[in-house]
């Protein structure tokens, strides 16, 4: 017969207290390469476009198309931007997945780690499979596009206000970007005005945001000690 034991508020933070040391570990971890992995996003696409030696439309153009265009659109390939999208999607997607690992280890909530890990498994397709591979890139990229924004949505449970709000906030419009994008794209005049290209930096940019914000919460988080029902061990309500 196995005893119940009740735990007082006090108790359970001196419990915590003696495992922050690893959690610690890897919330700071997870926190840099989530972090570095937004930013090699952010400035891929940044340095990509600029280098792009054709006319390039944020509008008309999608972010997919520095690595090569859909085959329907002649399949493509321009460098040295080809080559900066795939290497910054390939360095990016391994970082995310090994940070949702150390996400896991730090707050072993599945709900907020496996989107994650999706997200990053998407990614890495992505720069895998570029826009000029058929089906499976466009595979690929929802499964980044919808694991992201969910991600950031689910994050609520492993982060404090503000940061919990701003990240539901993110995943939102990233959600809502993709119901728009797929299915609206030619309905709705605000949305047609964006452009493919648009509506898809309306689903991308906010998980990139999300990123780099929610990987310097985890880093600087994890230097604060743990106390009961708060913390960088907080795991909601």
């Amino acid at each position: 017969m196995v005893e119940q034991v009740n735990e007082t508020p006090k108790e359970r933070g001196e419990r915590r207290e003696e495992a922050a040391p690893g959690h610690a570990r890897s919330q700071k971890i997870a926190g840099v390469l989530l972090s570095i992995a937004g930013v090699t996003i952010l400035m891929g696409i940044i340095t990509g476009e600029a280098l792009y030696p054709a006319p390039y439309n944020t509008a008309e153009n999608t972010i997919s198309d520095l690595g090569g265009t859909m085959p329907s659109e002649g399949g493509i390939v321009l460098q040295p931007s080809a080559a900066i999208f795939d290497v910054t999607m390939l360095l990016s997607g391994a970082m995310i997945f090994i940070g949702a690992y150390f996400v896991h280890r730090a707050f072993g909530k599945w709900a907020a780690t496996f989107p994650l890990s999706l997200l990053g498994i998407g990614v890495l397709g992505v720069g895998v499979f570029p826009g000029y591979v058929p089906v499976v890139h466009p595979i690929f990229a929802l499964v980044a596009f919808v694991s992201g924004g969910v991600a950031a949505v689910l994050s609520y449970n492993v982060v404090r206000p503000p940061l919990r709000y701003i990240a539901v906030v993110l995943g939102t419009a990233t959600l809502v970007s993709v119901v728009l994008g797929f299915f609206f794209l030619d309905e709705l005049r605000f949305v047609a005005a964006l452009g493919e290209g648009g509506i898809e930096r309306w689903i991308a940019y906010p998980v990139v945001l999300w990123l780099i914000m929610f990987g310097g919460y985890l880093m600087g988080n994890s230097a604060r000690p743990a106390r009961a029902g708060v913390g960088p061990y907080y795991q909601g309500k």
